[in-house]
């Protein structure tokens, strides 16, 4: 029953499309589990959506088999940072986890976002 839902969800969710190479996007980086590409709105001149290929909705809904995963997004970031050559002067990591932490897409994802002095959090 489950694995239905997931297959439906898959189907249309917009950041499982652009992992399957569906929907087109500019891609940063690609392995078995992590597809990053750059946000369509970025916020700053390096602004990298990592995720995961397989479907987790958001932070609030990993569990503990997912840490490896999520460990390897983030070291995903940093090689992208590195890459991108913004491992010096910095830059910003963040999980929007639902509506009112400003998460859009239901497919949990890593904001990489640099190249420029960044303002204060709100």
């Amino acid at each position: 029953m489950f694995g239905n839902c997931l297959e439906i969800v898959m189907k249309t969710c917009l950041f499982c499309q652009i992992s399957q190479k569906q929907i087109p996007s500019k891609v940063q980086f690609e392995s078995g589990e992590i597809f990053a590409f750059d946000d369509a709105n970025p916020k700053a001149p390096v602004h990298i959506l990592i995720i995961p290929k397989r479907h987790i909705e958001n932070v609030a809904t990993a569990n503990s088999q997912d840490k490896k995963l999520l460990g390897e997004m983030i070291l995903t970031a940093q090689k992208l940072a590195q890459d991108k050559k913004i491992d010096q002067t910095g830059y910003r990591l963040v999980f929007n986890t639902r509506r009112h932490a400003g998460q859009i897409v239901d497919h949990i994802h890593l904001h990489l976002i640099g190249g420029k002095k960044l303002g204060q959090m709100a």
